[in-house]
């Protein structure tokens, strides 16, 4: 986060004479607009401190709507009080309980929008009202507008603005230096995964895996949009997003829609997720006790549905993510309920391919995979990462709680997966053998096979064996007859070939007994 300005006002028609000694106002307080003189007042207030600033224009920043279990100090009003400000809204879910979404707000109303001072003035009036909509009006480091409870308002600047306060004082008002502005935004130092290409292409893979299935688009709070994903669909979606909204990538819906509408909620609440038929629009409302019946009514012949707690430390989706700007860089301050998989993620983004990490087997696959435990996620080996020689299982060479040092493969965001090596860490030992091309050994036979046999070259239990083709093991002395072995004989063996890529030895009798 950048700089904020350093002058911060607190302009309200209350008289700070009136304050006690703790601060507290204890005169008269009207805390409603009066729709008339005193909100002009507060209008042209905000004016004068822009004119002052040297600002024209205004952003959006974390802007608001609230549920409709409490709209605002005010009556409800047409567009959460912002209809004609901005071109008019897309079908959302902003917390209906009845299945008809009342629409969310406009369109341009979003995190990052910039309008004129004008408009932005008109966004300071609805809040004042409190008639729905509520947001942090910015401009960069330079400037800042924020409505607060019971008619208080604040105002930061880089300047001063000594012509703007004696403006607010003629005007009725009371302008009141601070230190801050109680409504200034506060950021975490966690990093937030972006909806970048990499993002997309890895969600492409969970909806091909069908392992995600609905995107929750957040891009109001208090008010979200559903996507149905669909096999090579997903990146039809993603220009459909406002800029810089939260992203919750949940399940796919079920067709089984009987099963669902028998588990919906007797007691407490839930919220129901709905296709009424195919490539139809994705709709949601929260269902509880007294709407369950006429709800499942609704929505008894949709073609899919899934339902979804509300609570936090029930509601956990997949994963998680923010629309970065034009950019790819994520300038929008909220942040997501972190998921899990959000958690490996910031793990992840710190690992790199050649890394050496440590960690603890915490279990091994009955496909031979064995997972270890990086630091809170589970990395995994194949087979042929274990150990340059071979093993008949896993187990022959790892244990369960054993701890390893490992090579960092590879590193996959999304889906998030960790390949390790062991063998990386240790210089193969087939190498060596190539030193030893043209000699003879003598080693025990390991298998008969119909082409020919193998031969353990090196004098320990897991040693590399190769192969002595059948034609190689004709005794050119007993005229040119093939030999009779069997497993465990000692066979006299010439080293033909070693290739450590393809992990290939090639033996010869015949030979090693023509050079005896």
């Amino acid at each position: 986060m950048g700089r904020v300005p350093t002058f911060f006002h607190r302009v309200t028609k209350y008289d700070p004479a009136h304050r006690d000694r703790q601060g507290r106002y204890t005169g008269p307080q009207d805390t409603l607009s009066d729709h008339g003189e005193v909100e002009a007042a507060y209008l042209r207030a905000v004016a004068a401190f822009a004119e002052d600033s040297g600002i024209d224009e205004l952003a959006v920043r974390e802007p608001q709507i609230p549920s409709l279990a409490r709209f605002g100090a005010e009556p409800p009003v047409d567009g959460f009080g912002l209809a004609g400000l901005f071109p008019p809204a897309r079908e959302s879910h902003a917390g209906s309980p009845t299945g008809d979404s009342p629409g969310g707000p406009p369109e341009g109303f979003h995190d990052g929008a910039a309008v004129p001072l004008d408009i932005g003035l008109e966004l300071v009036r609805a809040m004042l009202r409190d008639s729905g909509a509520w947001c942090r009006l910015e401009w960069e480091d330079r400037f800042t507008v924020h409505v607060g409870w019971d008619q208080y308002l604040y105002v930061g600047s880089d300047r001063p603005c000594e012509r703007a306060r004696a403006r607010t004082r003629r005007l009725g008002l009371f302008p009141e230096r601070l230190d801050s502005s109680p409504y200034a935004m506060e950021t975490g130092e966690d990093v937030q995964r972006p909806a970048d290409d990499a993002f997309w292409a890895g969600l492409s893979r969970m909806v091909s895996a069908r392992r995600a299935g609905v995107l929750e688009e957040m891009y109001v709070e208090g008010a979200s949009r559903w996507h149905r994903l669909s096999q090579g669909g997903v990146e039809e979606v993603r220009p459909r997003l406002a800029p810089r909204a939260r992203l919750a990538v949940w399940p796919g819906l079920s067709s089984d829609v009987d099963t669902v509408l028998s588990t919906f909620p007797a007691d407490g609440t839930a919220e129901c997720v709905w296709q009424d038929e195919e490539d139809g629009p994705v709709r949601s409302a929260l269902v509880d006790g007294d709407t369950s019946t006429a709800l499942a009514g609704r929505i008894s012949g949709a073609a899919a549905v899934s339902l979804l707690p509300v609570t936090a430390d029930e509601r956990v989706p997949l994963f998680t993510a923010v629309m970065p700007d034009a950019d790819g860089v994520v300038r929008a301050r909220w942040r997501t309920d972190p998921a899990p998989a959000d958690r490996h993620w910031a793990l992840l983004r710190t690992l790199r391919p050649g890394r050496i990490v440590s960690g603890t087997v915490t279990r091994i696959a009955d496909f031979g995979v064995t997972f270890v435990d990086i630091g809170g996620f589970e990395a995994m080996i194949n087979i042929p990462e274990l150990s340059w020689r071979s093993f008949n299982h896993p187990s022959d060479v790892v244990s369960v709680g054993e701890k390893v040092d490992a090579e960092i493969l590879g590193v996959e965001l999304l889906p998030e997966r960790v390949s390790l090596s062991l063998k990386a860490l240790h210089e193969d030992p087939m190498r060596l053998l190539t030193g030893r091309i043209g000699r003879t050994v003598v080693g025990p036979v390991t298998k008969v096979l119909p082409f020919g046999v193998t031969v353990r070259v090196e004098e320990v239990t897991d040693g590399f064996e190769g192969l002595v083709h059948i034609s190689e093991l004709r005794d050119e002395q007993l005229d040119g007859t093939d030999i009779a072995v069997r497993v465990g004989d000692l066979l006299a063996v010439r080293i033909l070939d070693v290739d450590p890529i393809r992990r290939r030895i090639v033996l010869s009798h015949r030979r090693a007994v023509a050079a005896a």
